[in-house]
């Protein structure tokens, strides 16, 4: 049984992200192995988790996985570990919109059966912090909130009015974190700058996060109170693709992955099966691990490469991944290597599978804020004052590489760019909300969208997508 802490807050910005990845490095700091896991579908803080801990920080998305993948998603990723701690989304007891609890920190307590740990931003009150507590752990009895971080106080004074007040709650407080600038960590215009951007600094702002976590909580309290967590009785889920129905037909069952397959980001390597090239670098480091376990699952060779520093593609490739990320950041950089757009260019015409989500619809674009990218598709894309941000349930439009006409897949939009036209002849997909519209573009073998999806909810995507690439 893996000992586990959901690290939630009252609302966005009470310091779930600070608090979280502090804790994350202050128990690995001590010896053991944690598993850092984030709900919901921001790519961001993952980066951030996985510098705390040394292993892959990995998501947990009811609303794209499905409620029932949750616990074998977390026991995959916690195999082995001493301690999982989870960092919430938005508040509490916030999910998809209109959907009651679905997707939200609340659900996610239910589901991993795991004890919460309430981030409180206590600048602004005392004695209030006492029914805002008492709120939070008594809306939904299902929901144990079993400690409070008090974050951001002021003085000895302060915290001690606030401990005073907290003291009728019947909730502890686990901690009590001051005002410090070293933690904070830059934002920009869709949250955190990412790790890949700032490694130094990054690394930096981890140790002072560790640091402030170590010199105000309590450490034992908080992994008692971990291991308080009753066991899950869930089996570990295991990327394997296998024969499974869907609007198309079955999909033909693919071999398992050899053993000692890893990504590589280059090197010797001995092929033993068809090359999927996956962008990543500082321009694009959104991804899901599960992605990557599923495409070697498949039979693929999977292997990264920058696009910010590499002219061609990995050797041998006959698929490409090009995730999500912030191309608009570094638009000059990724037109200057002429030599590399013009390779996926050809690997386009050739009709190789290739996938694309935001940024890497981005990138096959003719051009982005007037800068040319690949030329792949007749769009234009810049960026906009205007947030995109939410989930979507989505349906095939037209048979791809990766799902065929009809086939329905749930998934995440979150960028501020336009492209126009936003479709193509033949869209991706047909989306339902919030507002019905046909988005993205199929072409040949490329299949390009702003929305993001999570294969370990359709694994069979994973499995067309290198039938396609043989």
């Amino acid at each position: 049984m893996v000992a586990r802490l959901v690290i939630a807050a009252p609302s966005s910005g009470a310091g779930k992200t600070t608090v979280a990845t502090g804790l994350m490095a202050a128990f690995a700091g001590r010896g053991l192995a944690v598993s850092p896991h984030k709900v919901g579908p921001d790519y961001i803080d993952p980066g951030y988790h996985a510098l705390a801990t040394g292993r892959p920080g990995r998501n947990l998305d009811a609303y794209m996985c499905g409620t029932g993948l949750i616990a074998p998603l977390f026991e995959h990723g916690a195999r082995g570990c001493d301690l999982a701690v989870v960092e919430g989304v938005m508040g509490l007891y916030d999910g998809a919109a209109d959907q009651g609890e679905l997707a939200s920190t609340a659900q996610m307590s239910k589901l991993l059966k795991a004890p919460v740990v309430l981030v409180v931003d206590a600048s602004s009150q005392s004695r209030s912090v006492a029914a805002l507590v008492h709120g939070f752990a008594s809306w939904d009895p299902e929901v144990r909130i079993g400690g409070v971080i008090l974050n951001k106080v002021a003085t000895d004074r302060h915290e001690h009015l606030l401990r005073e007040a907290l003291g009728e709650s019947g909730v502890p407080v686990l901690g009590v974190l001051r005002r410090a600038p070293a933690v904070a960590t830059p934002s920009r215009h869709l949250g955190l700058v990412p790790v890949a951007e700032r490694q130094a600094a990054a690394v930096e702002a981890v140790a002072a996060q560790a640091e402030q976590v170590l010199a105000g909580c309590d450490l034992e309290g908080l992994l008692a109170l971990a291991r308080s967590a009753p066991e899950l009785h869930a089996e570990p889920w295991v990327p394997e693709v296998g024969e499974r129905l869907h609007a198309g037909g079955p999909v033909v069952p693919t071999r398992p992955a050899p053993a000692g397959r890893m990504p590589t980001t280059g090197g010797a390597r001995t092929t033993t099966g068809p090359v999927v090239a996956v962008a990543g670098g500082a321009a694009f480091t959104f991804s899901y691990a599960e992605h990557a376990e599923l495409l070697t699952a498949a039979g693929a060779e999977v292997v990264t490469f920058d696009p910010l520093r590499d002219e061609s593609l990995p050797e041998g490739t006959r698929g490409l991944v090009i995730g999500g990320g912030f191309p608009e950041m570094y638009g000059e950089q990724l037109s200057a290597n002429e030599p590399l757009r013009k390779a996926v260019a050809a690997l386009a015409a050739s009709g190789a599978p290739i996938a694309a989500e935001c940024a890497g619809l981005l990138y096959l674009a003719r051009s982005l804020d007037g800068n040319p990218m690949c030329g792949v598709l007749d769009a234009d894309a810049r960026m906009s004052e205007r947030l995109t941000l939410g989930y979507r349930d989505a349906v095939a439009v037209n048979d791809s590489v990766l799902a065929p006409a009809g086939a329905r897949m749930r998934g995440h939009e979150f960028h501020r760019t336009v492209i126009e036209p936003g479709a193509g002849a033949r869209a991706a997909w047909g989306l339902r909300q919030p507002e019905r519209r046909v988005e993205g573009f199929v072409q040949g073998g490329v299949h390009a969208s702003y929305v993001h999806t999570h294969w370990a909810g359709s694994p069979e995507a994973a499995a067309r997508f290198v039938e396609h690439c043989t």
